[in-house]
């Protein structure tokens, strides 16, 4: 795809488009930084870009003259495609890419790729650990927080790139083609984006988009979702499950994870010497592991990363134990389905704080994982009483449901009412948008309270 002298809509002004703008600038096209949002100064929107001066800024509603200007548009994630402005590009007959796919263009090595709804991060980490172990010119980028149009100029053949993609980065991939990729799971999410839920499966298998049989798809044998999908799949399959022996794959076999290929069989590891803890983590080990192997990597250079890897913060992270109490922070459980790894981790009665913004989710069954682990559920945000009517009707009792305005109120009445040998778990079950920009500043809220005010 040509870029030098190209004129480049970036649709968003966020950290993906601007690594985009600065990606775009460095090749020699002429990016116009865009948001809807009106500026008073729109060249404030060029903040973090080394060469601010060779990017045009534009707020406020995207005129005609604009759009007819363009020879391509790159989406940032958060951009919806079906919002009225992307509308109207397309209409034009301007071809649109994501930031994704415009790293992709321009950047250079192996691509490894991680999707799913739950444990991207913690796999994309530990993977990137496994690869740095390997190889020596390895970029993490993505999803977890690194741009990939912030990496893609410095790589080269023998680079390696391990990149944590949502759905919304892959509404917008053409040519992405990664060596090899993995799906992770599917359960719902994302569905005030995606609408459906096949469409949000159709778009989270688009990661295989580009693939065939030379490459690798990484599936979880354990959801119906992939199981069917492996049917169809144009990359050859390598299936782990945390449940099952497989005649091929990597599974859990007591507290031993198995790899067996070609009628042979070795041991990874014994999952007690993981600094890990849930058999969710064990799965997103077996997951990444699958995919080093797939790239080459010995077994034991794998064994050795994977017993040395600490949890990824946000994420079932433990802060600290204060007056008998263990505090733990998974703010990045932003869905149900994650929310329900996070309790299901807890050894203690635990005061539940959860909820935040509304993203059409369905509560019951993250309810029902309760058990008697849950001593008080502990509500705040704009779902705060959609969760509590759910629970209600799911046999949850009324007294142990605690409903305030805010996260502190919550800290607060954790804070005043948990008694020595509970915990104390941030894992709201929601998206953090509204009161908190994301989910990392929630979680560094919640750290931070711990730390520093009990």
């Amino acid at each position: 795809m040509e870029f030098r002298d190209r004129r480049v809509l970036v649709y968003g002004a966020g950290k993906s488009g601007i690594g985009a703008c600065g990606l775009l600038s460095e090749i020699g096209a002429r990016p116009v930084l865009y948001d809807e949002k009106v500026y008073e100064d729109p060249g404030a929107m060029k903040q973090g870009l080394a060469e601010p001066e060779k990017t045009e800024a534009v707020c406020g509603p995207l005129s005609d003259e604009l759009i007819r200007s363009l020879d391509l548009a790159v989406l940032s994630p958060g951009v919806p495609c079906d919002v009225p402005g992307v509308v109207r590009i397309r209409e034009a007959g301007i071809p649109i890419i994501g930031e994704i796919e415009l790293g992709y263009q321009v950047g250079k090595g192996r691509i490894l790729a991680i999707t799913g709804t739950n444990g991207k991060t913690t796999t994309t980490a530990l993977l990137g650990e496994i690869m740095k172990a390997y190889v020596p010119d390895v970029f993490v980028v993505g999803n977890i927080g690194n741009a990939y149009t912030g990496a893609a100029a410095k790589t080269n053949a023998n680079s390696c790139v391990v990149a944590e993609i949502s759905s919304f980065q892959l509404e917008t991939i053409c040519d992405f083609r990664p060596e090899v990729s993995a799906i992770l799971n599917i359960t719902e999410d994302h569905l005030n984006r995606h609408h459906t839920m096949e469409e949000y499966i159709r778009v989270k298998e688009m990661i295989t988009l580009n693939q065939d049989r030379s490459c690798t798809c990484v599936l979880n044998h354990l959801d119906p979702v992939l199981r069917e999908f492996g049917k169809a799949c144009p990359a050859s399959v390598f299936w782990f499950s945390s449940e099952e022996e497989l005649p091929e794959g990597i599974f859990l076999r007591g507290d031993l994870i198995v790899v067996r290929r070609g009628g042979g069989e070795e041991i990874l590891l014994d999952v007690n010497d993981l600094k890990l803890i849930g058999v969710h983590n064990y799965e997103n080990v077996m997951a990444a592991a699958a995919m080093a192997l797939s790239a080459g990597v010995p077994l034991q250079v794998i064994a050795d990363v994977c017993r040395n890897f600490r949890p990824v913060a946000h994420r079932i992270e433990y802060i600290d134990e204060k007056n008998g109490v263990i505090w733990y922070n998974d703010s990045k459980g932003t869905n149900p389905d994650a929310a329900v790894k996070g309790i299901l981790s807890m050894k203690r009665p635990t005061f539940l704080i959860a909820g935040g913004y509304d993203k059409k989710s369905d509560y019951s069954d993250w309810i029902r994982s309760f058990g008697n682990r849950v001593k008080k559920l502990v509500l705040e945000g704009t779902t705060r009483f959609d969760i509590r009517d759910t629970a209600l009707r799911c046999g949850f009792p009324e007294d142990d449901i605690v409903v305030v305005e805010t996260m502190r109120e919550a800290m607060d009445y954790c804070r005043d009412h948990a008694e020595p040998g509970d915990a104390v778990l941030l894992s709201p079950a929601c998206a953090s948008w509204g009161e908190f920009p994301n989910y990392e500043v929630r979680g560094e809220v919640f750290r931070e309270y711990v730390t520093k005010e009990i």
